[in-house]
């Protein structure tokens, strides 16, 4: 079945309730859209009003509270919201990842430590955080051990080690300090361990931005072509063969379904470093390929990109005057009033808890943007 570049992305908005929002738990909507970048606090809380119908702040800050949804470094190393009960084999998919880009750097390597010495100071650490603490109680525990050198090894440990961040209230229940806590058995997990993490990891992504090549599927992790490889050899049976444009091999689950072509799709206000924009290797599916460097900085900041007809036209920031949007190209007034819809009801969102949501990154407006129009929104 060869499928047309329209067909993946309404395959992709669909998967990830982006076609319409759903009347659905913030839990179980996090587990079926696999994971939500949680570099910023707010984000989760964005992405999940872009997707589930009357979705209520409060909602997600009762799921933090009670862990059905913890927060921890996965993929691509780094921060992500997930299902409770995602975190332990997400975690084990990606331990030898994380794991790796902690031990042999040098910020480690240079104390003189092995990794065999700093794994075994997983069960200690883990005893430690049985209760949540901040970083620089837990910093102040390790130079106990290591004086001089434990800013590096909790540097490396708070990376691979088996936490998750707790949450530390409003607005968006987490701030720093981080407050950590033990999550799993303070152990690397083992081989076949990380082999059945990375199949399911490789399920939930297709379940949520398929169909994806294996390229898709590494960009998404960060993991080696040899574990994505044995994964699908692994689900063989599971899985089905799809071409894509330019005769791109790609995967998809048996029973997943390609929305028609013909399917609308609804503006949206995406947060930042949203999924559905960082999922594929390459531009196109959500990113038109000559606004991949405007939205995708350099520095691997992704900013809050306005949809239209289900792909980047622009950008949003929030100033003292309302929600600014600003579009690559321009748009006719069916979008535009689109647009103005959403933002006056994400205004509302954020007047409660951040009105000045991402102000830290500002400067890359100050830095000049290609805008052909703007739109301000006030709240």
């Amino acid at each position: 079945m060869s499928l047309t570049a329209r067909q993946l992305l309404l395959a992709t908005l669909d998967r990830q309730l982006l076609l319409e929002r759903q009347r659905i738990d913030v839990a179980e909507a996090v587990r079926r859209i696999c994971a939500l970048q949680a570099q910023s606090p707010a984000s989760p809380y964005v992405a999940l009003w872009n997707r589930i119908e009357g979705f209520a702040p409060a909602d997600l800050d009762a799921a933090f509270a009670d862990r059905r949804i913890v927060k921890a470094t996965l993929m691509r190393i780094t921060l992500h919201a997930v299902h409770a009960e995602d975190h332990a084999p997400f975690h084990a998919a990606m331990s030898n990842c994380l794991r790796a880009s902690r031990l042999y750097d040098r910020r480690f390597t240079s104390t003189g430590l092995s990794p065999e010495e700093a794994d075994a100071l997983l069960p200690a650490l883990a005893e430690f955080l049985g209760e949540p603490h901040t970083g620089p109680e837990v910093e102040e525990e390790v130079t106990r051990r290591f004086g001089e050198h434990a800013h590096r090894v909790w540097w490396a440990l708070r990376t691979y080690a088996p936490l998750h961040h707790v949450p530390a209230g409003r607005p968006w229940s987490f701030a720093l300090p981080n407050v950590y806590r033990s999550s799993l058995a303070p152990s690397v997990p083992t081989p076949p361990e990380s082999a059945a993490g990375v199949r399911r990891l490789l399920l939930a992504h297709l379940r949520a931005f398929g169909p994806a090549s294996a390229q898709d599927f590494a960009r998404f992790t960060l993991l080696p072509r040899s574990a994505i490889t044995q994964a699908l050899g692994e689900l063989d049976d599971r899985l089905v063969r799809l071409t894509g444009p330019g005769r791109a091999v790609l995967f998809d689950l048996a029973d997943a379904v390609v929305p028609a072509e013909d399917t609308p799709a609804p503006p949206r206000l995406l947060p930042m470093w949203d999924s559905t924009m960082l999922a594929h290797a390459g531009p196109g599916r959500t990113v038109p390929a000559e606004y991949r460097p405007l939205v995708v900085r350099r520095n691997g900041d992704v900013l809050p990109c306005i949809l239209v007809d289900g792909q980047v036209a622009g950008v949003w920031r929030a100033t003292e005057t309302g929600l600014e949007l600003s579009s690559f190209r321009t748009l006719g007034r069916p979008a535009w009033e689109g647009l103005t819809a959403e933002a006056a009801k994400l205004s509302a969102l954020l007047a409660d808890r951040d009105p000045a949501v991402y102000r830290r990154y500002g400067h890359w407006w100050d830095k000049g943007l290609p805008v052909a129009e703007t739109m301000v929104v006030k709240g």
